[in-house]
């Protein structure tokens, strides 16, 4: 079974979704997984070098201060729920995310779920800026990588073309948000279910493939 993840660094519920997913796997024994991480943008549009995360949430959500820390507070909860922690209070600047996914696309397949991994607890936990190529070339060099041969090949744009099809993708097939779950390029699941749920779904994947080969 082929699960290709369309997520965002910034989005907490791609986080809990993953988490989720990463829940339900571990009691799903029909068959092999492999994961694919695919790129998604929820705002292209905000520069290189980011903006400040409670101006830019107030007027994404059209929201004030008050309905907006209702909403942190939501996926807070939601987040431990699942066993994640998220500090709202530290986030203070909203990055471009495409240099950090396009460190995903150049890292080892065997280190990708790592990376992710560090960097959703980087920017939530941490509030580090994810969209600073220093800081992602840390994360670079603790996945094993070279630093001076990463920036070399984030400077080519080696693992862009990826990433933008990955987002060409996401338009075409009308993807708006995420997390966004495609399985066996065949069937979606589109945000951050329950693990029960994501593993009757793949359970239920699992059988109509089977059905359909016999």
């Amino acid at each position: 079974m082929i699960i290709e993840i369309f997520q965002d660094i910034v989005c907490p519920w791609c986080r809990i979704g993953k988490k989720n997913l990463t829940d339900a796997l571990a009691n799903f024994t029909s068959e092999p997984v492999e994961i694919h991480y695919r790129a998604y943008q929820l705002d292209p549009s905000t520069p290189t070098e980011g903006t400040p995360y409670r101006a830019s949430m107030l007027q994404k959500v059209r929201a004030d201060e008050a309905k907006l820390n209702g909403m942190l507070q939501q996926v807070t909860q939601a987040g431990q729920a699942s066993g994640l922690h998220f500090d709202f209070s530290k986030v203070e600047k909203m990055p471009n995310t495409l240099k950090a996914h396009q460190l995903i696309a150049i890292a080892p397949e065997d280190r990708k779920k790592d990376l992710v991994d560090d960097l959703f607890k980087a920017y939530f936990e941490d509030g580090k800026d994810i969209g600073n190529v220093n800081i992602l070339l840390d994360f670079a060099e603790k996945l094993g990588l070279n630093r001076e041969q990463t920036s070399t090949r984030l400077s080519a744009k080696e693992g862009l073309e990826q990433v933008e099809d990955d987002l060409d993708f996401a338009r075409q097939a009308g993807v708006s948000g995420v997390p966004f779950f495609v399985i066996n390029r065949k069937y979606a699941l589109t945000g951050a279910q329950p693990s029960a749920t994501f593993l009757q779904a793949l359970q239920q994947i699992s059988e109509e493939q089977t059905e359909e080969e016999a």
